[in-house]
């Protein structure tokens, strides 16, 4: 009986110290949190490398469905309803396939994700977007496969695949405007603080929306704190876009003392230099 226990506890501690061997994965996994506007895009895939082996063509078959990276499916996760490249996709959870070509790429969103690699049985009633992605050339080869998220703006974005010297990029447009609408008319219908008017006046400028709006409310948030020399710095933008220079140079200069009384050299330079484009308007 004591052998047995012993036999028992020598397999269970062989069992449990095989379970403990790390060795890198030829092509590693990772994980893309990214905000566009409001809406949170996560990209879960595995990052195969060249190896001085032939990409497209070759080790990716043109014309053929890839699983666009190695191991288990490419996901990407909408926070909200999306267009993806030009098609309406409902917020969830799709894996991406591709088909590659020299002149083009299809970009496939797939409504099953738990295949590994392709699935045993394409189903095309699970295609929730297929799209044409823009192709460019890259100026290096990049060695290892990369999946991202760039030209990143408060209406959307682009998604690109990089490998070798192809990179495809497929537009991402998210329903920035209404949450940020809804948000500003719930907060400013409560009980708004200094910030939250400073906060909706900044993006009513980006937008170039109601500036008269925006700038009553930049005089409610520097009523509660006139030092704040970034509450008086989106108000001189805004004076200056509505034409109002003089008033746009008086709240720079009230943005450039607030500023150098804290020591931030940033928005110092940044209102002389508008300060001087503008005083230059008015000279001629």
């Amino acid at each position: 009986m004591k052998y047995l226990a012993l036999f028992v506890f020598t397999m269970v501690s062989i069992e449990f110290s095989f379970s403990q061997l790390q060795v890198p994965q030829p092509s590693p996994s990772s994980t893309l949190k990214q905000i566009v506007g409001l809406t949170e895009v996560t990209i879960q895939y595995y990052r195969p490398s060249i190896r001085d082996r032939t990409i497209f063509g070759d080790l990716v078959p043109y014309d053929k469905v890839w699983r666009t990276g190695a191991n288990q499916n490419t996901t990407i996760t909408f926070g909200d309803d999306v267009v993806f490249g030009g098609t309406e996709v409902p917020k969830g959870t799709y894996a991406i396939y591709t088909i590659p070509n020299q002149a083009k790429w299809k970009v496939i969103l797939y409504n099953k994700t738990d295949n590994w690699g392709l699935p045993n049985s394409w189903d095309d009633r699970l295609v929730v977007a297929e799209v044409d992605a823009q192709l460019s050339q890259l100026g290096i080869s990049l060695e290892t496969f990369t999946i991202g998220i760039n030209e990143l703006r408060n209406s959307g974005g682009a998604l690109f695949m990089a490998w070798d010297n192809i990179v495809a990029t497929v537009p991402i447009q998210v329903p920035t405007t209404d949450k940020a609408m809804s948000s500003i008319k719930q907060t400013l219908d409560g009980t708004p603080s200094g910030n939250d008017y400073y906060q909706a006046a900044s993006y009513y400028l980006q937008e170039e929306l109601d500036l008269e709006k925006a700038l009553v409310w930049l005089d409610t948030a520097i009523k509660e704190n006139a030092d704040r020399y970034w509450y008086h710095r989106p108000r001189s933008l805004i004076l200056a876009e509505l034409g109002r220079y003089q008033e746009a140079i008086e709240a720079a200069k009230s943005s450039l003392k607030f500023a150098q009384d804290a020591g931030n050299t940033d928005y110092v330079r940044l209102n002389q230099k508008s300060i001087d484009a503008w005083s230059a308007k008015l000279k001629n």
